[in-house]
């Protein structure tokens, strides 16, 4: 699945373990451990690039500023407004090629038909900067946002002020995402959808290691009673290079099919790149769907 309806990002060029990218009126180069071919860099912008990641031979790195770039600045997709700015370890607050499963999810919650005090009732775990969560309101969701840290919550929030959303229905929620979705159990709160793009590796406030191939089954196992009796869809994304979704398609399957019915279905998602056509793969997606 290659995320394409984008006009304010573009990755233009791929190579030599680096992106070349835009994102609305500047240009950004970060590194990516993927690419590992070769370019002919003919781009100019690789010259002419605003702000390069270059990381450390002794870890971690930093932004080389070549240009005058605000440490903020806005950037649309359908409707709704995202705010980017560059942080450590060469994030951007946004991973577009999600933009995928950010229109799946509002095409369901459109065609529930369901509106009102009957609006599909959406669980973002992992929420991060709240992308998902604000295609799932625009499309008429309440949605029900969580995630550890303080700074991504208040993110997601100005992403919400910033699209007009602000008031719409929602929880934004700090907090463990296992600890919550258990008492979520014990309060008997039930979800139409699920969406799920859990850290491959972490460490939790007690110094607890969190290794997403140890932890995933038990994860979506426990998501299984907050799903409500007649749920829209259940959404799982990996950036584990060792969770193929050949792998996760077998866990959703046999988790959620036996109860559920339903299909199962996943593949690598990515973005297409300008300059050659091809597609630069970014991790993978399984969807179960009613």
């Amino acid at each position: 699945m290659r995320a394409a309806n984008w006009k304010d990002y573009e990755l233009i060029d791929t190579g030599s373990g680096e992106r070349l990218e835009r994102w609305k009126d500047i240009i950004l180069i970060r590194p990516d451990p993927q690419i590992i071919w070769k370019s002919d860099k003919k781009d100019p912008r690789w010259r002419t690039a605003d702000a390069r990641y270059k990381r450390s031979s002794s870890g971690g790195g930093q932004w080389q500023v070549y240009k005058k770039i605000p440490d903020a600045w806005s950037i649309g997709w359908n409707d709704l407004t995202f705010r980017v700015k560059p942080m450590g370890f060469k994030h951007t607050g946004i991973f577009p090629e999600q933009a995928v499963n950010w229109e799946f999810a509002a095409e369901k919650i459109k065609a529930s038909g369901r509106t009102g005090e009957n609006r599909p009732k959406i669980l973002n775990l992992f929420g991060y900067t709240g992308c998902a969560t604000l295609a799932c309101l625009q499309a008429g969701a309440h949605v029900t946002h969580v995630d550890a840290s303080k700074g991504m919550v208040q993110w997601g929030k100005e992403n919400a002020q910033a699209s007009g959303l602000a008031d719409a229905p929602m929880r934004w929620l700090v907090d463990d995402c296992s600890k919550f979705v258990l008492r979520e159990q014990r309060r008997g709160n039930k979800y139409d959808g699920i969406i799920m793009d859990p850290p491959s590796y972490g460490r939790g406030p007690g110094g607890e290691v969190w290794k997403l191939e140890e932890q995933l089954y038990g994860l979506v196992e426990m998501c299984l009673p907050i799903l409500s009796d007649d749920p829209l869809f259940f959404i799982l994304n990996s950036y584990t290079a060792g969770l193929s979704p050949a792998v996760m398609e077998y866990l959703l399957t046999t988790l959620i099919k036996p109860k559920f019915g339903g299909h199962v279905h996943g593949e690598e998602i990515g973005l297409p790149v300008t300059r050659t056509g091809l597609v630069l793969p970014c991790g993978s997606t399984v969807i179960w769907e009613k």
